[in-house]
């Protein structure tokens, strides 16, 4: 199973990408779609090209994104739900099954702490997949979700299969 995690960001939105290797996460790839010049709707248009072109060139089977329920203010909650919906929009559009986890999910799945800091979500990002550098906060959140989603279906599985024994 391939999953795209997605860390929506109205200025940059961080992507990860994760495969299921016989329950072992590998690395496929991660990176930012960047956005922070032009009108609101020229950059919301940037988010959803940039994860339309990610998901047509590494077709995951799922995409994992981050519920954000916590904004310092109405505008700036205002920007990250409409970067969202963009982002929501491009991974529905490509008949994506998207799956939503919060911030302390993705962290106590990743890093085994809530309320982690990013510099612990990196870290742990790159002893997870193994890489040779810490990602950047956006990407290394993205790989976060997508790691979590992982978890959570792997868990999942384990369960039902516990169960119909």
């Amino acid at each position: 199973m391939r999953v795209l995690g997605v860390d929506p960001g109205s200025r940059r939105t961080g992507f990860g990408i994760v495969d299921d290797k016989g329950g072992q996460p590998a690395y496929v790839a991660c990176g930012v779609v960047v956005s922070v010049s032009g009108t609101m709707a020229e950059r919301l248009h940037r988010i959803f090209a940039g994860l339309t072109e990610v998901v047509e060139c590494y077709r995951p089977d799922v995409c994992a994104v981050e519920r954000v329920f916590f904004a310092r203010n109405p505008d700036s909650a205002l920007k990250l739900g409409q970067a969202r919906g963009a982002a929501l929009v491009a991974l529905a559009g490509a008949g994506l099954d998207i799956h939503e986890y919060t911030a302390l999910q993705i962290k106590k799945a990743t890093v085994g702490v809530g309320h982690a800091d990013k510099g612990q979500v990196q870290h742990m990002i790159r002893a997870l997949l193994g890489l040779s550098a810490r990602p950047s906060a956006d990407a290394a959140d993205a790989l976060a979700c997508a790691l979590c989603h992982l978890h959570q279906s792997q868990g999942l599985g384990s369960r039902a299969r516990a169960i119909s024994s």
